[in-house]
């Protein structure tokens, strides 16, 4: 089995600037992944005696290909198997090994490798391997680690996003989005130049991954990208003067803590104004630490509130299951996952047995819920609306309330005196 010192052997780049194929039947052969046919191009340059008439034979994927980082995972993920890893089948760039009571597992992003194990000496023997070190930055991720508690955020990047805005010296604000302000795609005077809103947004949901209390407004904004206006710029603008507050504020998750999974979802009814569709929102955690989240617009009209608050404890349903799968395969017990929401009479559909006509256009989600339900991987309880941590997800909220909510979803700041 080849070596595995080097992760990027396969990257490996000529100084080449420019090539063209040959052949037409080459060029959609090369495309399709058929790589054993021989592929040209032209000369490098700086080769001397050039002809016209020569050419080079293409041994190896270059750099900045669309195929270059497929082929990259398929030889790393083959080698990984022959050294004894299995591929999750919940999450494919998952791999993990169980040998002599030691476990280690691998999270595999193009070329960048995450690992982690309950034995140190594992995990130095295959650092080792891969010539690489102690995980501290991954894709933006600033990963700092004690005896007690992992901590990530995204400081630098936050701040590199304030600063090319031009909001590095701005007043910063207590909660991103003001109460009660629900946004139109007819309302206010159209940008001259939407290119720049589009990349803001799409640079806000990044920083999603590291700051969940900024989901809803950022999911809000997106749709809006097509023909963006005045009021969703300014909009976007004190969710950047929010981050300022504390960019490095991000997610916690202590060494010790139980393995009890708790998820709170919430819905809103008929959020949309053009659409008049409902918001989803759920959060899920393993004991204290905040493991999922997600703000999302229905993909259907619900008719009543109860109607939408039963889609979103569907859709919570699901990623609950999927978290389960990935968690036995990082060798944890599945248990039973606690489902709270603040809807009783989500909770009457979910026990009723019998569907009559106001329920019967909901069948799909109902029998979801209600299986896992009989199955045990779920049990609901009942959440006062205080205390729905969800509502982070699915509404723009005062101050007070805001930071109440927040505050138990486990983040920290490990830059605060």
């Amino acid at each position: 089995m080849a070596k595995l010192t080097t992760v990027r052997t396969l990257l490996v780049v000529a100084a080449v600037k420019q090539w063209h194929l040959h052949q037409l039947n080459v060029n959609n052969a090369f495309l399709h992944g058929q790589l054993d046919e021989e592929v040209y191009m032209s000369l490098p340059p700086g080769f001397t005696n050039q002809e016209e008439s020569k050419v080079c034979k293409l041994h190896k994927l270059i750099y900045g290909l669309k195929q270059a980082s497929r082929q990259w995972f398929a030889k790393f993920s083959t080698a990984l198997l022959e050294f004894g890893f299995i591929q999750s089948k919940a999450d494919y760039t998952l791999f993990t090994r169980t040998l002599e009571g030691s476990f280690i597992a691998l999270l595999v992003y193009v070329d960048d490798i995450v690992v982690a194990s309950d034995n140190s000496a594992e995990v130095s023997k295959f650092i080792q391997l891969l010539n690489d070190s102690q995980l501290k930055y991954f894709l933006g991720l600033e990963i700092a680690r004690s005896e007690l508690e992992i901590s990530v955020c995204q400081r630098k990047y936050a701040l590199e996003v304030l600063e090319d805005s031009g909001l590095l010296a701005s007043k910063p604000v207590r909660f991103p989005k003001e109460p009660n302000v629900k946004f139109s795609k007819d309302s206010g005077q159209l940008l001259e130049d939407p290119t720049a809103y589009r990349r803001l947004v799409g640079r806000l949901l990044y920083l999603t991954i590291s700051r969940p209390a900024i989901s809803f407004v950022v999911q809000v904004l997106s749709q809006f990208k097509v023909q963006p206006r005045v009021p969703h710029l300014a909009a976007a603008h004190r969710v950047l003067r929010y981050i300022k507050a504390s960019p490095a504020q991000g997610l916690f998750f202590p060494v010790i803590s139980s393995l009890q999974m708790k998820a709170f979802c919430n819905s809103d009814w008929a959020r949309c104004v053009d659409s008049r569709r409902s918001v989803t929102g759920y959060c899920i955690f393993l004991d204290y630490s905040l493991i999922s989240w997600k703000s999302k617009k229905q993909t259907t009209i619900s008719r009543s509130s109860a109607e939408a608050e039963y889609r979103a404890m569907a859709s919570t349903c699901c990623e609950v299951v999927w978290l389960q799968s990935l968690l036995q395969d990082l060798q944890v017990p599945p248990q039973t996952a606690l489902l709270y929401c603040d809807s009783k009479v989500v909770f009457h559909i979910a026990a009723n047995p019998v569907y009559h006509e106001r329920t019967k256009h909901i069948d799909i989600d109902c029998h979801v819920v209600r299986e896992k339900l009989q199955l045990g991987i779920l049990c609901t309880f009942h959440v006062s609306s205080k205390h729905q941590i969800a509502d982070v997800f699915t509404k723009s909220l005062g101050f007070s309330f805001f930071f109440s909510l927040v505050s138990k979803m486990s983040l920290h700041n490990i830059y605060s005196p």
